[in-house]
């Protein structure tokens, strides 16, 4: 519980910060973005991927008077549901227009965000945990949300924070840097390397109660090294020694939530052997992985991999890789339907041509698709075989394409 004086100036000191932050750089998700009574607007993301800079050129175009609050103020560490009806008597009754910054801190937050709902209010909030939004969202707020998923900076918006032109040597430099905005101004590793410990401590060991912290951080760095690779729970466990490979799926869970990886599955048409197959894991950005991982450091073909799946995790939900006799990257299924085969190959050459041409016209066999894409770092072309058309893309063209 926190005294009513004391939120009162939280709210008046976080206002007057709110109102004097810089706009920043321009989000690709503001386009998307319309904030209306009928739906509760929802950012989601990693920490410092620029949540709250996204929120304030939000508030900024509305042209009126709005209320804010950040439950990640130190002051209020003990906010607890009863102490929202004091927030909304400081608020008053006049307020409109609602933004919350990382509300998923205070135990059901919901059912004030649903009274507000209920009262025609308009809403935004941001969070960093999806485990913890999804799971009040799947109950009192079915039907009343739209969620935005936001991630660092992508190519086309490193570009322009950079105010350089796209070709392969502003990519490249892409690849190395990642996008996390703090990065790109400070180039300073050390601040990616203590986003990573936040994340871990706070939102991962300390609220989950983990006892071994050192096997969990070894489990996580190991899976950042690892990028673009596959693993499966029962290797993990005998690696690190953990009791069952139940808490070892807990361990990766707790890391998705958190937006620091993401699990790939393999394509098959059963549920059940979608579940149990290997996964290929991959990074939240790759200049994260850089700073966290010396084996990942150099490594210019995972880097790529890892770039490549985070774009299309930016535009489709549902992506696989495919594997049979041969291996396809990426299969991007949509309502139902594969629709999209990807293969990526840094450097396609003579000595590697064949295997990466096999293994996408596999899939495409497969999947009764005509079409499939290579994207590579440099080499633009059209191959024909078989009555397949497989286009070869350059990553910096590509990667500009919305």
């Amino acid at each position: 519980m926190v005294q009513k004086s004391e939120i009162q100036k939280s709210v008046v000191e976080q206002q007057e910060l709110m109102l004097q932050k810089p706009n920043g750089q321009f989000r690709k998700k503001l386009q998307s973005l319309e904030l209306t009574q009928k739906h509760i607007v929802i950012i989601t993301g990693i920490r410092r991927c620029g949540k709250s800079t996204l929120m304030h050129q939000v508030s900024t175009q509305l042209g009126k008077a709005f209320s804010f609050f950040n439950f990640e103020d130190t002051r209020v560490v003990d906010f607890e549901t009863s102490d929202f009806n004091k927030l909304d008597e400081i608020f008053g009754k006049n307020a409109t227009h609602y933004f919350f910054d990382e509300i998923q801190n205070v135990p059901n937050w919901e059912i004030y965000i649903r009274n507000l709902h209920d009262r025609g209010k308009t809403i935004c909030i941001t969070g960093s945990n999806a485990s913890l939004l999804s799971k009040e969202l799947g109950t009192r707020l079915t039907g009343r949300n739209i969620q935005l998923e936001l991630f660092p900076f992508s190519f086309a918006e490193y570009v322009s924070f950079r105010k350089q032109h796209y070709s392969l040597e502003t990519f490249n430099n892409y690849l190395k840097e990642g996008g996390f905005p703090d990065f790109l101004t400070s180039h300073n590793p050390e601040v990616l390397q203590q986003l990573f410990k936040d994340i871990v401590y706070r939102d991962i060991i300390v609220r989950h109660g983990i006892r071994n912290a050192k096997t969990f951080i070894d489990l996580a760095l190991y899976l950042i090294s690892n990028a673009a690779k596959e693993y499966s729970l029962n290797k993990l466990k005998n690696t690190f020694s953990i009791g069952s490979a139940n808490s070892v799926g807990d361990y990766v869970q707790w890391l998705e939530d958190c937006y620091v990886i993401y699990s790939l599955p393999k394509f098959a048409w059963s549920l059940k052997k979608v579940a149990v197959n290997p996964k290929k894991v991959y990074v939240i950005d790759t200049g994260f992985a850089k700073a966290n991982s010396l084996s990942f450091s150099e490594d210019v073909g995972r880097l790529f991999e890892n770039a490549v799946f985070l774009q299309l995790r930016r535009r489709y939900k549902e992506l696989y890789y495919f594997k049979e006799k041969g291996e396809c990257d990426f299969v991007v299924k949509e309502f139902e339907k594969v629709t999209q085969v990807f293969q990526v190959c840094a450097d396609l050459n003579p000595d590697n041509l064949k295997r990466e041409m096999e293994g996408l016209m596999e899939a495409m066999r497969f999947f009764e698709l005509k079409i499939g894409i290579i994207i590579t770092l440099n080499e633009e072309e059209e191959l024909f075989k078989d009555d397949f058309t497989i286009q070869v893309v350059p990553a910096y063209k590509w990667f500009m394409e919305e």
